[in-house]
């Protein structure tokens, strides 16, 4: 990392917590951990604090998309006409202006809670020397080495960039090089149908680039619901996205007129981008892990236990860098339970009621099990469905297409999940956790009373669709009056 550079090595103090990563999980292990009265600190590289959230990842795509969502004006077509725009030529730089500004506000937030906090960060590269003992590469070529009781390993991911690929970050671009182009191009070739090319694709599609979707398996986002997953299909292909599906990139070939990618199947696809999106790789390569007794996988991937303990028990691993489900939302709560349990510190059970969140064009959200898996379980279920043009806000909002999913255990009456797709679907579903989380049953939600007009509104007509539909089975079994509703 250093080496042929003249190194001026200090050795520095001791700490309770050091944190590799200044991601969303590291941020959080180290402020729990400082919470504590521990002396903690984070190593990150100079240009990349914040992680991949910040500056690649979440932030800067999720800003895009609402950029995207306010210029094109697309949810007010329905009400104003298809041809309707708040800007006819909408360019890059209208597109970066709004996620330059936010990265910013977004670092100096991380940096004033850092402080706040008394979280050191130590700028510069880590490397393992042993288990307790780790190296920080500075950016001027001078390295401290730090010792620590307990570590935290929250490096996060890469986009996975096979050989066969090559990219140039204009042409063909992984999903971090996306940003950084320097127009919207008319065609694209995504190459993966995982949250992050879906999101990107339907950002691209809604600009009114031609899309076309390439994934080698039969579908898209296999572990949604599936009624959920073919509705987000519908409104793709309403806006001119094609699917390749059960298909596998050969080549791809960089042309004077454009790309060409080549399937293996023989098609060919001309396009003027291409973004590979097939996966992504832990940033694992640069720790020196072997040093600390830690081997990650072929993906650069760490295993850890339940507490989000590695093999070696002082150390931890949270976020992006242990996989599924790789989210900003659920990796903040992994580093926090990783300080809380290396601290002996008591922590709930927050197992089973995560909320996961896809921010494409529309949003889907959803929270508990889908309808495929409690059926392969066999689990009795009823299914519950408010349409958001069934609801005053819905036509407010120019929003016909969404809908609210619920559910219901068909003899204990719980909610067993949640399925959101539509406007706001990655607010709406908090709603149902909560419910979820409290052990509340459909009838909470049949007797509450919610604001009107709103989406959440949604909740009550879904819960008594379910509830209605339990009645009629109660009616024909001749088995009297279903369960008698009661408030919560």
């Amino acid at each position: 990392m250093a080496s042929g550079v003249d190194q001026r090595s200090v050795t520095v103090d001791h700490y309770d917590l050091l944190v590799i990563g200044s991601g969303p999980a590291g941020q959080k292990a180290a402020i729990a951990a400082a919470k504590l009265g521990k002396r903690a600190a984070v190593v990150e590289r100079r240009d990349m604090v914040g992680g991949v959230c910040i500056n690649t990842g979440t932030v800067p795509s999720k800003t895009m998309r609402e950029a995207v969502m306010y210029l094109t004006g697309l949810n007010q077509r329905e009400l104003y006409g298809q041809s309707y725009r708040l800007k006819s030529d909408i360019t890059v730089a209208d597109l970066s202006a709004r996620t330059h500004h936010v990265i910013g506000k977004e670092i100096d937030v991380i940096q004033n809670q850092l402080a706040r906090n008394r979280v050191a960060l130590l700028i510069g590269s880590a490397t393992f020397v042993d288990d307790h003992q780790i190296a920080v590469h500075g950016p001027d070529g001078d390295h401290t080495t730090v010792k620590a009781d307990h570590v935290v390993i929250a490096v996060g991911t890469r986009p996975a960039r096979p050989s066969t690929v090559d990219f140039d970050g204009a042409t063909i671009v992984d999903s971090d090089q996306i940003l950084g182009m320097d127009h919207v191009p008319q065609s694209m070739v995504v190459v993966g149908a995982g949250v992050i090319g879906i999101e990107y694709a339907s950002m691209f599609a809604a600009l009114g680039t031609k899309v076309t979707v390439v994934e080698r398996r039969h579908t898209m986002l296999d572990f949604c619901d599936r009624e959920i997953i073919e509705a987000l299909q519908y409104q793709l292909r309403e806006r001119g996205v094609t699917f390749r599906f059960s298909e596998s990139v050969k080549t791809v070939e960089k042309h004077a007129g454009g790309t060409l990618t080549i399937l293996e199947s023989g098609k060919k696809i001309p396009a003027d981008t291409v973004l590979y999106s097939a996966g992504r790789q832990g940033v694992t390569d640069e720790l020196n892990a072997a040093a600390a007794g830690l081997e990650a996988d072929d993906r650069g991937r760490l295993a850890v236990d339940e507490h989000f303990r590695t093999s070696v028990e002082h150390i931890y691993a949270v976020g992006d860098v242990i996989g599924f489900p790789a989210l900003a939302a659920t990796s903040m709560e992994q580093g926090r339970r990783a300080a809380y349990h290396a601290f002996g510190e008591p922590v709930g059970n927050g197992e089973g009621i995560q909320p996961i969140g896809i921010y494409s064009i529309p949003e889907v959200s959803y929270v508990g099990r889908t309808e495929e898996e409690l059926t392969a379980d066999g689990v009795p279920f009823e299914v519950g469905v408010a349409r958001y043009r069934e609801l005053a806000r819905g036509a407010i909002m120019g929003d016909s297409y969404g809908m609210l999913k619920l559910l219901v255990h068909a003899t204990d009456r719980t909610l067993l999940g949640v399925h959101v797709f539509g406007s706001n679907a990655a607010e709406l579903v908090h709603i149902g956790q909560t419910v979820m989380g409290c052990g509340g049953t459909v009838d909470y939600l049949v007797d509450a009373v919610f604001n009107y007009p709103t989406l959440a509104e949604g909740y009550k007509v879904a819960a008594l669709d379910a509830v209605n539909k339990m009645r009629a089975i109660s009616r024909v079994t001749g088995s009297g009056a279903a369960h008698e509703l009661g408030t919560q």
